[in-house]
């Protein structure tokens, strides 16, 4: 996680930039006291929306655990990919 201030950042936007992209960083922008801004990839914050999705309900919760379980029991197959 980096931070910056916001004058930091507006004078080398594109380095800030580079490094939260290139390095899944995040970056959080102080703006004052308790206030602030935090930029991220488009990636990982797809990334976060993809698992507060498959979170939301108990049901898709429970699937997802009995799963990993099933990974850690050594009770996977693997499948071919249709291409």
């Amino acid at each position: 996680m980096l931070t910056t201030t916001l004058s930091d950042f507006r004078k080398d936007i594109k380095h800030y930039f580079d490094k939260v992209t290139r390095n899944v960083e995040t970056l959080i922008i102080n703006r004052g006291k308790d206030n602030g801004v935090v930029i991220m990839s488009l990636a990982e914050y797809n990334s976060l929306c993809a698992t507060r999705h498959e979170l939301a309900s108990k049901a898709n919760e429970k699937r997802l655990d009995a799963a990993v379980e099933k990974l850690r029991k050594g009770k996977s197959a693997r499948k071919k990919l249709i291409e």
